[in-house]
């Protein structure tokens, strides 16, 4: 199972939300590419990144410091917030991001999503993010009736290279992960899921690894809140 430590990403600064609200954003590093640094030589090889005004406004606002954290380790980065054209998927991962992270996309513009698939192949990820088990996009602000499993089984022929399922209600709250929904979606599904929202401990790694079913896992707040060592995590999901 692959660890992705995260980096969200507001006004420049490492922040990370609570239940994506902006209004609840707590800084935790002014120094996005010395924060990856530290991922890096913990022995982190991925690295999740988001705009998270770039998801609010729907176009990049924090490239500077996406280019930053680009240029500060050999870190393989998995960008999104805000990513909504062909020419802002082809803009980043021709800067230097492995992968590119589709959230909005998916629900409202699927022809795109399927295009950049076939042009960018093992390079799109989508973001399933649910409130209720019903997806949410525009930065989580508007929820839709569509359901996480129906929009991912939209899509499974598309060739993404994996899906990010974040549980929005658990997301920041380090109340440990919806493992449940998560392993459910994995098993109905041939493309690769990772788990994202309210990993608090190494025992919600070790749960998801248990599964057998999950391929990666984002940690967000434990690692800034120093509930979860990353070198330990890591050896655990590796193991």
């Amino acid at each position: 199972m692959i660890l992705f430590p995260a980096i969200d990403l507001k006004d420049g600064r490492c922040v990370r939300l609570v239940r994506g609200e902006m209004s609840a954003a707590t800084v935790f590093n002014d120094d996005p590419p010395a924060q990856a640094r530290s991922f890096a030589a913990a022995g982190a090889r991925w690295l999740h990144v988001v705009d998270l005004d770039g998801a609010f406004a729907g176009a990049a606002r924090n490239q500077s410091a996406v280019d930053a954290i680009l240029a500060a380790t050999d870190m393989r980065v998995q960008l999104g917030g805000g990513i909504r054209s062909a020419e802002a998927i082809a803009f980043w991962l021709i800067r230097g991001a492995a992968r590119v992270v589709l959230g909005t996309v998916a629900l409202t513009d699927p022809t795109l999503v399927r295009q950049a698939c076939r042009d960018w192949p093992g390079r799109i990820v989508l973001a399933l993010d649910a409130r209720h088990g019903k997806v949410a996009v525009e930065g989580w602000a508007r929820t839709s009736e569509v359901s996480a499993l129906d929009l991912a089984l939209a899509f499974e022929d598309a060739g993404a290279a994996a899906i990010v399922h974040t549980d929005i209600e658990r997301d920041g709250v380090l109340g440990g992960a919806n493992v449940a929904a998560t392993a459910d979606l994995a098993r109905r599904l041939k493309t690769p899921v990772i788990a994202s929202g309210g990993i608090a401990a190494l025992a919600d790694i070790a749960v998801l690894k248990a599964c057998g079913c999950v391929a990666g896992a984002i940690l967000g707040r434990a690692l800034y809140d120093g509930r979860i060592d990353l070198a330990a995590a890591l050896a655990l999901a590796e193991a």
